[in-house]
């Protein structure tokens, strides 16, 4: 009986112990330690890839395995297990947090952390480096005086390729003047080989300009100036001061999508983008940083 009374209390505090970390499998991820899987748009590749690198880099027994797609794939992840964070160019509609709230019983949390400007890249050779709105319209409707097709990647489901579909051709369908590659990385590469086509890529593939990826595409291409959308006469290129001011005319932002109710890695990674670190990589790749303040000022140069 004495030896009963010895070993039961040390049996009920094993059994305890062990139901604890058993159930607690995924307790023992935490914000900086454990993995995760994300599913990101394929045009954000460059500055994304950065903003891994720096987390895993500052937290390492963190890690994040990217899945590059079209935006409309990241989408569709929402729905895959696996996935517990999408980064694209727009948030959750109310049908969309309304079914995702009854198949998960929360509402995934999401927010803008960056303005992404698409640019317009021409070959080197091209003489012409301004267009109007209406001048990009036209090449995408097949409508313009300019003898160039617009090179796009992807002919469906691409954040870029809904940007077009939404903002240029206004709803209308793709027209045979839109050509399809299979990324902005092939984008690239067929313009600086064709000088009858332009592209239209993220600014993050060629902003940053101390990213040696970045130097060697702009050895390739030359990037466009737009007419202004703020002031008469004036081309801009999609610098940052120019999205913050909205001077620049194409423009669209950059959310997360966090399917995560507790505080795990996706929640780490999420608040490391829209606080100091992530928000000067964005900015330090071209971006405008939708969380960090962005001063704008006025110098006059003297002669």
């Amino acid at each position: 009986m004495r030896l009963i009374k010895l070993i039961l209390p040390t049996l009920v505090v094993s059994l305890i112990t062990g139901g604890c970390a058993e159930q607690g499998g995924r307790k023992q991820e935490t914000t900086t330690s454990g993995s995760i899987q994300i599913s990101v748009d394929e045009s954000f590749k460059p500055v994304i890839d950065s903003q891994v690198q720096v987390f895993e880099s500052l937290h390492p027994d963190a890690h994040i395995t990217v899945h590059y797609k079209p935006e409309a794939e990241c989408l569709k992840d929402l729905d895959n297990d696996s996935i517990r964070m999408v980064i694209v160019t727009r948030g959750l509609s109310n049908d969309e947090q309304d079914r995702l709230n009854k198949k998960l019983s929360y509402t995934p949390r999401f927010g803008t952390i960056a303005y992404d400007a698409i640019a317009v890249l021409v070959n080197n050779s091209s003489k012409d480096t301004l267009f109007t709105m209406q001048d990009i319209r036209s090449i995408a409707n097949g409508t313009s005086g300019y003898k160039y097709k617009m090179l796009l990647d992807g002919t469906s489901a691409t954040s870029t390729v809904r940007y077009v579909i939404d903002s240029l051709l206004r709803g209308k369908p793709i027209t045979p003047n839109i050509v399809a590659a299979k990324s902005s990385q092939e984008v690239i590469d067929y313009v600086s080989a064709n000088n009858d086509a332009i592209g239209l890529v993220g600014v993050s593939w060629v902003g940053d300009k101390n990213d040696p990826d970045v130097l060697s595409f702009l050895e390739k291409v030359k990037i466009a100036e737009i007419e202004c959308r703020e002031c008469n006469g004036t081309y801009v290129k999609p610098y940052q001061a120019n999205i913050a001011m909205a001077r620049y005319p194409m423009v669209r932002p950059l959310y997360y999508i966090l399917k995560e109710n507790y505080e795990g890695v996706g929640s780490g990674f999420s608040n490391f983008l829209i606080y100091e670190k992530g928000q000067l990589i964005f900015r330090r790749a071209y971006l405008l940083p939708a969380r960090m303040q962005f001063d704008v000022r006025e110098m006059k140069i003297s002669e």
